[in-house]
């Protein structure tokens, strides 16, 4: 009995300390990549790329890209989407500025971008794994899917586009302001 509780516990230390080893190298990686978006985005392009080519030449898994489809759809929504829905926050008295002497309140993001990222990479990378099991190549006639997820686009867009005109925010820095710190006089002291 002993002997089996001492094989037990030499095979899962090198398993703990290499998944240790995996999980700080991933990490020390992910922390690289937070400020460098445009980097981030053409990987996640690439991965979903690959996955599309996959998709393509195995004729099949249509349903694993529609799940895909409305998970992606769910994280925009949650990357346009303000932290606190003024429809919620109006009803506690509080609300959005709508004129010049109002309080000025900064858009956060409800899924901010590192996140929203990191999520649409991961789901790629996992529909990408799942294309290998041939369980998840359910046969649907693609086209009605594709058409009712264009439909289920278009009217979330519109929703979404129709609160961000009611309570006026944009979810993008375009036209930001920027500073560029001081300017030199080009005198030395």
């Amino acid at each position: 009995m002993e002997g089996t509780s001492a094989d037990g516990a030499s095979f899962t230390v090198p398993l703990a300390r290499w998944r240790s080893d995996f999980s700080r190298i991933f990490q020390y990686y992910l922390d690289r990549s937070t400020p460098r978006p445009g980097e981030r985005w053409l990987g996640t392009l690439a991965v979903a790329a690959v996955y599309i080519l996959r998709v393509y030449f195995a004729q099949g898994f249509y349903i694993v890209s529609y799940g895909l489809g409305i998970y992606v759809l769910n994280l925009l929504i949650g990357f346009l989407s303000p932290m606190v829905d003024p429809e919620l926050e109006g009803l506690d008295g509080a609300s959005l500025p709508t004129k010049g002497s109002d309080e000025f309140k900064p858009f956060i993001r409800r899924l901010p971008e590192f996140k929203f990222w990191y999520a649409i990479t991961k789901a790629f990378c996992v529909a990408f794994v799942m294309t290998f099991f041939s369980i998840f190549d359910v046969p649907v006639f693609w086209p009605i899917l594709l058409f009712y997820w264009i439909v289920l686009f278009a009217l979330t867009m519109k929703r979404q586009i129709l609160h961000m005109i009611k309570y006026k925010y944009i979810p993008f820095d375009i036209g930001k302001q920027s500073y560029g710190g001081k300017k030199s006089t080009g005198r030395r002291d």
